[in-house]
């Protein structure tokens, strides 16, 4: 299905636009597309209202000039059949209905009636009951705190706004760009698996989280699963797994949630990564669309400090991965430039006090890219011990380091850990090694905990990957 009309329109019309910027349960489409610079048309429809902003309001969709390509819908509930017959009328492609009111309180027969509807004139619902599209690129959006000059390469799919909201500002602040999102809803006629279909072919689309709480369409998204997993990683958090979870899907999308261990299997023979939580998604995320991927479990620790080196050690071992003794070569190159107190070179490497030198971090990082045994290295640095020193000298340092990183042959994780979290030099720090890091192409945790259930959910898709690219 041809959706680029639906993320590319060349002019918009908000039916229910608002003078007013708050209130009443709407979202202010026709000023946040405004804010974003929407560089086509947009025609604001409100027979209560002459003008918004010295701007001319239409009464009907009936008057609003020809060409209009996606018709945005914050009208109550009951107007939603006679707007759907409105836009089927004027050959309006698509139509994202902000409204809630329909399956979620049991209210199917007026979506039926909607979807017969807009049938008869081609045209295509999003939603109802949803936060609608966002493109980058377009500068379209229904997140006015969303950076549209920072796109990225990241397509989102989420059934619940909230949950969409989450998730596109989490990414951002971790400066993972999204290129395209959609809160879907009720998912009444276009489903998740149409925008997967579109999103396989996007070449400005290199990965996809999806927030699911049900299916309409079991075979369609089988297939549509089928093929863009074999050219992208789709990264999937399911909603209503529980029984009472599935109770609130029901309530809140009309949703009518499956067995939890059928989904799951689902998701592991279709090539998807399955996640449990809005954080995993994003660290996923990170690390799916970092240059290098690990391809295996043998992992390499270099820090300081020999009680972390302990605890991460426990965490991989639980997590399935492995910690494999470096070879004598490799022992020799790092020993070289540091003391032999206080200090280990087996792996975990504990570097000691020689651990914030950016100069030996580079040093160990090169000598551990050449052990055979390594598929992927996490560092780990402390940024409560990293204020003591100058800021200038920190951000040499940090640079040192990410581009030694860039030149190794082996994926670097980069966990960056800060104890206190009341102390502003500490997130100064934080947010200084976040840009230089995701500049990098690197991704960045906050603690050891997400970066090892990122390489734990990451790795099995990785090897499938692998598999895949071998046959």
């Amino acid at each position: 299905m041809d959706l680029h009309r639906l993320f590319y329109p060349r002019s918009i019309a908000v039916v229910g636009a608002s003078p007013n910027l708050v209130g009443g349960g709407k979202l202010p489409y026709y000023h946040i597309l405004k804010f974003a610079g929407f560089p086509g048309p947009i025609y604001p429809v409100n027979p209560a209202h002459k003008e918004i902003e010295g701007e001319k309001v239409y009464s009907s969709l009936e008057e609003v000039p020809d060409g209009v390509d996606l018709a945005i819908c914050t009208v109550p509930m009951r107007q939603a059949l006679a707007t759907v017959e409105a836009a089927a009328k004027k050959k309006i492609p698509f139509v994202h209905f902000f409204t809630s009111g329909f399956s979620e309180v049991g209210n199917r027969d007026l979506e039926e009636a909607m979807v017969h509807a807009a049938r008869r004139g081609g045209t295509r619902i999003v939603g109802p009951n949803c936060l609608g599209v966002h493109c980058a690129e377009s500068r379209m959006t229904f997140d006015p705190t969303l950076k549209i000059e920072e796109a990225g390469s990241v397509a989102f799919l989420g059934q619940s706004g909230g949950v969409t909201n989450n998730f596109t500002r989490l990414a951002s602040s971790r400066k993972v760009g999204i290129s395209k999102a959609v809160s879907y809803g009720n998912q009444i006629d276009l489903g998740v698996e149409d925008f997967l279909d579109f999103f396989s072919t996007d070449d400005s689309i290199a990965a996809v989280a999806v927030y699911i709480e049900d299916i309409k369409n079991g075979s369609g998204f089988l297939r549509a699963l089928d093929t863009i997993t074999r050219k992208k990683p789709v990264v999937v958090l399911k909603g209503g797994v529980t029984e009472e979870g599935a109770l609130a899907a029901a309530s809140h999308t009309g949703a009518l949630a499956g067995s939890c261990a059928i989904w799951s299997a689902v998701l592991r023979q279709h090539g998807c990564i399955e996640v449990q939580t809005e954080a995993q998604m994003v660290d996923v995320i990170m690390l799916v669309i970092a240059g290098r991927v690990p391809r295996g479990p043998r992992v390499g620790f270099l820090g300081a400090g020999g009680g972390t080196s302990v605890l991460f050690t426990d965490m991989a071992v639980k997590a399935g991965l492995a910690l494999p003794e470096l070879s004598r070569k490799v022992q020799d190159l790092i020993g070289a430039k540091i003391a032999q107190v206080n200090t280990s070179t087996r792996n975990p490497v504990d570097l000691g006090a020689f651990g914030f030198n950016a100069e030996i971090m580079s040093n160990s990082l090169r000598a551990m890219d050449l052990e055979p045994d390594l598929d992927v290295i996490v560092m780990y640095l402390s940024l409560d011990l990293l204020r003591v020193f100058e800021s200038s000298k920190v951000k040499s340092g940090l640079q040192e380091i990410a581009a030694c990183a860039r030149e190794l042959s082996k994926p670097v994780v980069p966990v960056l850990f800060r104890a206190a979290e009341d102390h502003p030099r500490v997130e100064e720090l934080r947010l200084l090694s976040l840009k230089v890091f995701r500049d990098s192409g690197m991704p960045m945790y906050n603690d050891l905990e997400d970066a090892v259930d990122a390489l734990r959910l990451t790795l099995p898709w990785s090897r499938t990957l692998a598999s895949r690219m071998a046959s």
